[in-house]
């Protein structure tokens, strides 16, 4: 199994699959590097771990920035693409894998055995129509590859992605929805922080919200948890005597924080939005720049009243954190993924 490095969701939504996996009597071999191979090894310690070049995508300060420099990156990514299959079928032979599971890793097909796609984003938002079908038929050129595609969440109407999961043309192989992947579940404990604010994604935007925190927290005078985002790090950072700094945490520790901490706030990624609606936790998220999805996402829950969202340019930590105090939040009606439905998901997505 091989997550995307696109930040850290790829890689913590993984971690029920692995879990899936190995419970079910599968052997498992990991691949990744940097960041996602640290949580990948901390989680899984006993697992083969191989690494895997990333697609290293640089981002912008700008969120038009973005879009010119995710443009003149394309040359070096479907290079990236083309190597990381042709590392593919080597790996195959070497550790005779029956079974590949990529998270949005384009390259990881093969002819050799079934290979499985997982992604949410079977439409990718883009400012202009045009664009968006040009994107939509350029991803699944790319996904009809594989043998099946997974996506995590809800199938039908009552679903949480929007026309990121459940567009109107499906991919030609077989398309089977999960329901929504979280290492953790629900249950209430006792209150420790008031707000726990969890950062996450490429740089430099992960920086630049952070640098926003440093700013503002002192002036907050309720307990704050900030957790960095940064796995491996040593690096000690001090705010202030009511904010407590973590550099990571595993995900037994993550869980434990957010369960004792009555307000959430993170990025809009679709994996910390499936961690946020399994505990059921009331968060406030803030969109990366120009990263259509998320903020498509953020909108989406909004409206549903599921969340409060602010744009990185608009937010202020001592304006709007006491907002969601009278905000009314509604859970929709859930469904998880668990282990047990590993062997029906498997059945129907391999050739018989």
């Amino acid at each position: 199994m091989a997550p995307l490095d696109w930040g850290l969701g790829h890689a913590t939504r993984c971690i029920p699959l692995i879990n899936a996996l190995v419970t079910n009597g599968y052997t498992v071999i990991l691949a990744a590097e940097g960041a996602q191979a640290h949580l990948l090894h901390q989680e899984f310690p006993q697992l083969t771990l191989l690494p895997l070049a990333g697609y290293r995508v640089r981002y912008a300060n700008t969120r038009w920035g973005l879009a010119l420099s995710l443009l003149k990156q394309l040359p070096r990514l479907r290079k990236t693409i083309r190597e990381e299959h042709a590392w593919l079928d080597q790996v195959i032979s070497t550790h005779r894998i029956d079974l590949v599971l990529s998270d949005n890793r384009y390259g990881l097909y093969s002819q050799k055995v079934s290979c499985l796609f997982i992604t949410h984003q079977l439409t990718i938002k883009a400012p202009f129509g045009w664009l968006q079908q040009l994107l939509q038929r350029i991803n699944y050129r790319f996904i009809n590859r594989f043998t099946a595609c997974w996506v995590p969440d809800m199938e039908g109407e009552a679903n949480i992605a929007g026309l990121l999961s459940h567009p109107k043309l499906l991919p030609r192989i077989p398309v089977l929805y999960l329901g929504l992947l979280s290492r953790f579940a629900p249950g209430e404990v006792e209150k420790k922080y008031d707000y726990c604010i969890l950062l996450s994604g490429p740089e430099p935007q992960r920086t630049l919200l952070e640098n926003k925190f440093i700013r503002e927290l002192p002036s907050v005078a309720d307990n704050c948890l900030l957790v960095r985002g940064k796995p491996g790090s040593t690096e000690q950072l001090t705010i202030g005597p009511n904010v407590t700094v973590v550099n990571h945490l595993p995900g037994p520790e993550l869980e434990a924080a957010i369960r004792q901490t009555a307000y959430v706030i993170s990025r809009s990624g679709y994996s910390t939005v499936m961690e946020l609606l399994a505990l059921r936790k009331k968060a406030i998220l803030i969109p990366t720049p120009g990263q259509t999805e998320q903020e498509y996402l953020a909108h989406r829950l909004q409206s549903a009243g599921i969340c409060l969202s602010f744009t990185q340019e608009n937010f202020n930590a001592t304006k709007h954190l006491s907002l969601a105090h009278t905000h009314h939040y509604q859970f929709p009606p859930l469904t998880l993924f668990h282990p047990n439905m590993l062997s029906a998901l498997l059945q129907k997505s391999l050739p018989q």
